[in-house]
């Protein structure tokens, strides 16, 4: 371990092997720091929270600080995965008793300046979060998801496995796995291709995730839920169209976000 000696590490701290801890830290009571975590300089890990292995926190990061919650409502905790990099001025929030009690986030996320993770927050794998991009309370996002700068995920939304959210859009709604989504109060632009492309995935199902997207979506009958259901019937070797149909079958507490016909080359 190195701790630099302008460094508070407060007693009862659990540090791993291979921590280095920066000039002017602080580490709380309740943290656990995993092995090889390197918090740089200026960075705040508090509360009921365990940070998991080869982690690096930048300076003005303030992690597992308690939830804005209104109300005595903080007796919750914070666990982030391995081999996350949490930029300039992040924050994140543990959970509330209310809500479940902790805030997850999964590993190799990348979390840029400025971007915050409210409490009771469920955050998967290979994440993405460009600069001042923020999570209201009890929000999950999907493995791989990436969201633009400025964005903000209202409370109690979904973001799917693979989805892209553009830059200043207002997500009031819940977003599909593998969508492409923006706008002031978010519409689906049709799926992620490049992003699909990207993750390898063949033509063949590509292709079969777009005709579902237009079954759904296009569709002129019957409703959404019906048409999802119409779509994992109709190909249920495809995987990804099955979660997108398990997505929109599921209980939510959010509207979906819908899409909105454009002269596009997903059209």
């Amino acid at each position: 371990m190195a701790i630099h000696p302008t460094a508070i590490v407060e007693d009862g701290a659990t540090l791993g092997s291979g921590v280095e801890v920066g000039p002017f830290c602080i580490v709380g009571r309740n943290v656990t720091l995993g092995d090889g975590v390197r918090l740089l300089s200026h960075a705040i890990v508090t509360g009921r929270t365990t940070i998991g292995a080869r982690t690096v926190i930048h300076p003005q990061a303030v992690i597992g600080g308690e939830g804005q919650i209104r109300g005595n409502d903080f007796d919750g905790e914070l666990i982030v995965g391995e081999a996350c990099v949490i930029r300039e001025g992040v924050t994140m929030s543990c959970g509330g008793r209310r809500g479940g009690g902790v805030t997850t986030v999964g590993n190799n996320g990348y979390f840029m300046t400025l971007s915050h993770v409210g409490h009771d927050c469920h955050v998967a794998d290979d994440v993405t979060f460009t600069n001042g991009a923020v999570l209201g309370g009890h929000s999950e996002i999907g493995q791989g998801v990436i969201l633009g700068g400025l964005s903000a995920v209202q409370q109690f939304c979904r973001v799917g496995k693979g989805a892209m959210i553009g830059g200043i859009t207002g997500v009031n709604r819940d977003v599909i796995p593998y969508a492409m989504a923006f706008g002031d109060h978010v519409e689906l632009a049709g799926l992620n291709l490049i992003g699909l492309k990207r993750r390898g995935f063949s033509r063949d199902t590509i292709n079969a995730m777009r005709a579902a997207f237009r079954l759904i979506f296009i569709g002129a009958e019957g409703d959404i839920a019906g048409r999802a259901a119409d779509a994992k019937a109709k190909w249920p070797d495809v995987p990804q169209v099955v979660e997108i149909a398990d997505f929109l079958l599921a209980d939510h507490k959010q509207p979906l976000a819908l899409y909105r016909r454009r002269a596009s080359s997903e059209d």
